[in-house]
C-alpha cells in the first residue's frame, strides 16, 4: 500500500512518476526523499467506500464532448470521493511514512497515475499537486484530493481520448519539500526546433510554481548538449516569485530591485544542469523533461518524464 522510494515500487503500482522518481533514487541522483501511496491503496479505498459503482454509474454512456454532462459526471465522482474517509490501516501506514520524514517535515503530494509520463502520452498537469503541507491530517487530505482530482473535466475527457475512461488506476507520492531557491525545467534537447545537439533549459526565483502557473517569465537557456557552450539566453528581469508560505502551501511576493536584476543561473550552475541532464536521459533512454530546484547552490531533481512531441 506504501513504499519508499527506495524501494523501487514499479509503475504498475507507483503510476509514472513515483516510478522514475523510485528509479532516479536508486542509482543515486539527488532525489528527495519520499514514499508512495500505491495503486492498491487507491483500489482498496474505491471498493470498500462503495465508489467504484458510482464512478462505473457515472462515467457509463457518458460523452466527454457534452461539457454539461462531463461536468455532473466529474462532480459526482469527486463529491463522492471527498465525503469518505480514507480506510484506517491505510490512514495509519501514510501517517507513519509521513512520520518518518521527520517532525513536521514540509512535503508535496503530487498525483501519480498509472498511465502518465510515458514515452507516447503525458498526463502532466491532469491531476492536483499540493505544496508546503506540513502535519498528517493535511496530507491524508490531500492524498484523497489527489484522488478526486484524477475525475476533474479535464483529466475525463483526456483519459478518454488518450485511454481507458474507466480506468482508476493512480498512485499518490508524498516527497520532501525543498525550499529552493531557484527552480526550473531542463529540456535535455530542445523540443521546439526539434535538434538533439542543444540542451534547453528555463528558471525562475522560487519554486517552479511560478513557471507552471505562467505567472513569472523565466529566464532560458540553450546549451550545447557536448560542450556546454551558451547557443543563445534571454534573461528577464523578474520582478517577483513564489515562495512557501510559513502558514503552510505558497506565496507570491515581490523582488527587491538588485535581486530581480540577478542572473537566475551562472555558467557553473548551466554545468551541473547539463551533466545531471545526461545522467538523467542515460538512465530512461528517451530524452527527457526534468524538473529540479537549487537551495543554497545544492541541486535536487524532482521529477522526469519522457519529451512526448519531437
Amino acid at each position: 500500500m506504501v513504499a519508499w522510494f527506495h524501494e523501487l515500487p514499479d509503475t504498475a503500482s507507483a503510476g509514472g512518476k513515483g516510478a522514475n522518481l523510485s528509479r532516479m533514487a536508486k542509482e543515486g541522483l539527488p532525489v528527495p526523499p519520499g514514499f508512495v501511496v500505491c495503486a492498491p491503496a487507491f483500489a482498496q479505498f474505491l471498493k470498500e467506500s462503495g465508489v467504484q459503482g458510482t464512478i462505473a454509474a457515472a462515467v457509463a454512456e457518458l460523452d466527454v464532448y457534452d461539457d454539461e454532462a462531463l461536468d455532473r459526471a466529474a462532480e459526482t465522482i469527486q463529491g463522492a470521493i471527498a465525503a469518505r474517509a480514507l480506510p484506517e490501516a491505510l490512514a495509519e501506514a501514510i501517517a507513519a511514512a509521513y512520520a518518518a520524514l521527520g517532525d513536521c517535515t514540509r512535503v508535496a503530494v503530487r498525483s501519480s497515475a498509472i498511465g502518465e509520463d510515458g514515452e507516447t502520452a503525458s498526463f502532466a498537469g491532469q491531476q492536483e499537486t499540493f505544496l508546503n503541507l506540513r502535519r498528517p491530517d493535511e496530507v491524508l487530505r490531500a492524498v484523497r484530493d489527489c484522488w478526486a482530482s484524477f475525475f476533474s473535466p479535464r483529466a475525463l475527457f483526456y483519459r478518454a481520448e488518450k485511454g481507458d475512461l474507466a480506468d482508476t488506476r493512480m498512485a499518490v507520492v508524498v516527497q520532501e519539500m525543498v525550499l529552493a531557491d531557484r527552480s526550473g525545467v531542463l529540456f535535455t534537447v530542445d523540443p521546439v526546433h526539434k535538434t538533439r545537439e542543444h540542451m534547453v533549459m528555463e528558471a525562475v526565483f522560487g519554486l517552479g510554481e511560478g513557471i507552471v502557473s505562467g505567472m513569472i517569465t523565466p529566464a532560458h537557456y540553450v546549451v550545447d548538449r557536448t560542450s556546454g557552450s551558451v547557443v543563445r539566453d534571454f534573461i528577464p528581469r523578474q520582478a517577483h516569485a513564489v515562495v512557501h508560505s510559513p502558514e503552510g502551501g505558497t506565496m507570491e511576493v515581490h523582488l527587491s530591485e538588485e535581486h530581480a536584476a540577478r542572473r537566475v543561473l551562472e555558467p557553473a550552475d548551466l554545468e551541473v544542469l547539463r551533466e545531471i541532464g545526461l545522467r538523467v536521459e542515460a538512465i530512461f533512454g528517451p530524452p527527457q523533461d526534468i524538473e529540479w530546484c537549487l537551495r543554497d547552490g545544492q541541486l535536487f531533481v524532482l521529477q522526469s518524464r519522457p519529451i512526448t512531441n519531437l
